[in-house]
């Protein structure tokens, strides 16, 4: 009689990732790594937001900390009512808007220097498209419409910009940016409408 093989060890199934209510919950028991964990889940995406917003690299870093230490110190607050996604945007979003407020009273000018920009025009389709759907039979350079779409996006005021970068840059739904912003659906979409007008309108001299 053959001798029997060894059974083959099995591999343990990988656990399921933890999802953001859980890690809160543990956070607001004490559990640092927990928050550890939603930080690092976010801060990216975090950080893209506010960089779009503010057009400056060391600004979006200390915006991105200061929103985490603030959501951390109110975190004992957070009732569940909406997403905590949802609910640090909501945090960075008023951060970042004071932020522009209070530069805009320094700098009434709002002069930003075009080396700390790089918007990156050719992951952005609803962006793109303001200029490619008008000018079919020419190669857009991407460069100088990199350039002219950061400039034009800065002259935007602060929910403008805020709502297309939500949108047309991170992706978000209407319903999670009227969260954010707290506001109405039908408001996030005139304002996207209203903004992409005002691009195309400051982008008009490129498009001719």
């Amino acid at each position: 009689m053959p001798a029997l093989a060894p059974p083959s060890a099995e591999i343990p199934p990988a656990a399921p990732p933890v999802d953001d209510g859980e890690l809160v919950r543990r956070a607001q028991a004490g559990d640092s790594e927990a928050f550890d964990a939603l930080v690092r889940r976010h801060q990216e995406r975090l950080y893209a937001t506010i960089y779009h917003m503010t057009s400056n690299h060391e600004d979006a870093d200390d915006l991105t900390q200061e929103s985490f230490i603030k959501a951390f110190r109110a975190l004992k607050s957070f009732k569940g009512d909406s997403s905590f996604f949802t609910w640090l945007y909501r945090i960075a979003v008023n951060k970042t808007i004071n932020f522009l407020k209070q530069r805009k009273s320094r700098n009434p000018a709002g002069h930003l220097s075009l080396n700390d920009l790089d918007f990156n025009v050719e992951h952005d389709p609803d962006l793109v498209s303001l200029i490619s759907e008008r000018t079919p039979r020419r190669e857009v350079n991407l460069a100088e419409l990199q350039e002219k779409l950061n400039t034009a996006m800065q002259k935007l005021s602060e929910p403008h910009r805020l709502v297309v970068t939500l949108h047309d840059i991170q992706g978000l739904p209407h319903e999670e940016i009227a969260a954010i912003m707290g506001c109405n659906v039908g408001t996030v979409r005139s304002r996207l409408f209203y903004a992409r007008q005002q691009l195309q309108a400051y982008l008009s001299d490129y498009l001719k």
